[in-house]
């Protein structure tokens, strides 16, 4: 390991990180609080304000991504499209196998300039996670309990909210549901032989009931579907705590564009067309593994400077003060104040620790497992 390598996967560096996300966050959440203030008054300047704010924190986690680990995403696309990215409203499906795979998804949306303003559908306990979840509430994010019968008004109310929406934004939706492993596609594939449908071998059966009414409410706002498979060069294995640590990783996307007129507007007939889609994403996987690329032109969009200077201003704003106290408790030679300082060290240690560990896929969400078996029973 180099020097830099040395230096990046140190707990001080991962300590700043965390300090600097975390005070940003809770202090962007605050000015968005008083945003609201605008909602009755000029709505579309409520929602500018608060994409513009949503970047501040979501680009911080691309940083990570993009300058800190140097991770490479090379797309795989037709160069006719490419032009296009960006520029229109998109439902982007990507698959969920990776712990980074939404980072990724993250990373495409900032590169052709729509972060700010783009959207997930989300688990509704996420709305109450300071920081992250207080961004997503006030930027419309679509929330769901995963439970369609509650879900079915409420989710469609959110995405209909949507289509006076101001700036441009990619609709980043994982119809799997939850995260791929062995177990969830054994369990997965089971019902999928009970409704007689095809097996899919690198993907779990795709949930259509969600995706089908983000068709039919964003339907003339959105222009079209962005199919995104993506993989790892040499059967790569990437992690959160990995990107903290500053390793470099190789991903290849291939992004098919398809006109939103494609999509059936019928709910039986769109949920048949994402089974097929789900089919021909299973091909293309089989095809990476057996040839190392995909499809189409190999094209890398550039990367933007404005994640990292977004972080150095918050980094330059916040850490002075930050070491100040932190040199003013250890040299006041109190052990009362050098055991807090310890013991707060040790805190935020397990604290980063922790909120690594709940992104590993083995300890990803149970709802494949648990909504498969009540699939399979009935």
């Amino acid at each position: 390991m180099d020097l830099l390598g040395l230096l990046k996967s140190q707990f001080l560096c991962h300590l700043v990180f965390c300090y600097v996300f975390i005070a940003s966050g809770l202090i962007i959440n605050t000015v968005q609080l008083f945003t609201l203030l605008l909602w009755p008054i000029n709505k579309q300047l409520f929602r500018r304000i608060n994409c513009r704010l949503s970047y501040c924190v979501s680009s911080q986690l691309v940083m990570l991504l993009e300058w800190w680990s140097g991770t490479e995403c090379i797309i795989h696309t037709d160069p006719q499209a490419y032009p296009k990215y960006g520029k229109e409203n998109a439902i982007v499906v990507l698959n969920h196998k990776f712990e980074i795979d939404f980072l990724c998804g993250w990373s495409l949306a900032e590169r052709f300039g729509v972060l700010g303003g783009s959207k997930v559908l989300a688990k509704k306990e996420l709305a109450y996670v300071p920081i992250i979840g207080w961004m997503w509430y006030f930027t419309e994010m679509v929330f769901c309990t995963r439970k369609w019968e509650q879900d079915r008004k409420t989710v469609s109310q959110s995405l209909l909210h949507l289509r006076d929406y101001p700036e441009k934004y990619f609709f980043l939706i994982h119809c799997e549901g939850t995260r791929f492993t062995e177990k969830k596609h054994q369990i997965s594939m089971q019902v999928a032989r009970a409704k007689g449908l095809p097996s899919l071998k690198y993907h779990l059966l795709p949930r259509t009931k969600g995706f089908a009414v983000t068709v039919r409410s964003l339907r003339n706002v959105v222009s079209a579907v962005y199919d995104c498979t993506l993989n790892f060069r040499n059967n790569e294995n990437p992690t959160l705590l990995g990107v903290l640590n500053g390793k470099k990783y190789h991903a290849d996307l291939y992004v098919r564009r398809i006109p939103l007129e494609e999509v059936p507007e019928d709910e039986d007939e769109c949920s048949a067309w994402l089974h097929k889609l789900y089919q021909e994403k299973d091909a293309f996987q089989e095809e990476y593994y057996r040839t190392g690329t995909f499809p189409e032109t190999p094209m890398v969009p550039p990367r933007r400077p404005w994640t990292l200077i977004n972080w150095l201003f918050w980094a330059s704003l916040l850490l002075y003060p930050f070491f100040r106290f932190l040199t003013n408790m250890i040299s006041s030679g109190s052990s009362l104040t050098l055991a807090s300082f310890v013991l707060v060290f040790f805190v935020a240690s397990m604290g980063v620790r922790w909120m690594i560990g709940v992104t590993e896929i083995d300890k990803g969400s149970a709802y494949g497992n648990i909504d498969s078996k009540q699939k399979r029973n009935d």
